[in-house]
């Protein structure tokens, strides 16, 4: 995670929103949606740079001045008649921001996230979609779709598969992170999946 760019980029959307001809409300969204994303960043990585998952993440470490802010630029993007992605990602990186995790937060974000595949569809925004309906509807039915999916080529989705199948089939999860493992891309990505394995080995173990 570069930082250094995501703040070049608030900078820059930042002045989109300060001149007229540009101050639309998806910019407004859009940079809503880089504020939420940014507040959660000392969150998301520990000193060496390992990605911390979302449900251990210390959320005393959430920039709540950054929260504040996306949530200013939100009620701006309100204005006009256009829901865009941004919209959307912004709504839905706003929930991210909850403290609570309730089935409640999570079918709001997954119902956010079928809106933006009808409008703007990736594998990535599936894949999220796909952790969505687990959190909300459970594991079942989220095995389901994350099968359905097929995204061979991509390790977060073995995440996913490995996230879906803990506490229920010890062999399936260490066959899908070290799946993850080899498709890692990057040195980075390689030392994230394999702690992210570690660490969920080490719950399957205790």
């Amino acid at each position: 995670m570069r930082k250094d760019l995501c703040i070049e980029a608030m900078r820059l959307a930042l002045m989109l929103t300060e001149y007229g001809r540009t101050n639309l409300p998806k910019t407004n969204a859009l940079m809503a949606l880089m504020c939420f994303h940014a507040s959660r960043f000392s969150a998301r990585q520990t000193v060496e740079n390992t990605v911390i998952l979302y449900e251990h993440q210390n959320t005393e470490l959430w920039d709540k001045a950054l929260i504040n802010q996306g949530l200013y630029f939100l009620n701006l993007s309100a204005q006009g008649n256009e829901i865009s992605s941004y919209h959307l990602e912004a709504k839905i990186a706003y929930g991210h921001c909850q403290k609570e995790d309730t089935p409640a937060k999570w079918e709001e974000i997954l119902q956010l996230y079928n809106q933006l595949l009808l409008i703007n569809y990736s594998p990535v925004v599936a894949l999220n979609r796909t952790f969505a309906l687990y959190k909300a509807n459970g594991r079942e039915v989220a095995v389901i779709e994350a099968e359905k999916l097929k995204l061979e080529n991509n390790h977060f989705y073995f995440i996913l598969l490995a996230e879906l199948y803990k506490n229920v089939d010890y062999e399936k999860v260490k066959r899908y992170l070290h799946k993850a493992h080899s498709l890692a891309k990057t040195q980075t990505e390689t030392r994230n999946s394999g702690g992210i394995g570690q660490a969920w080995l080490g719950c399957l173990s205790s």
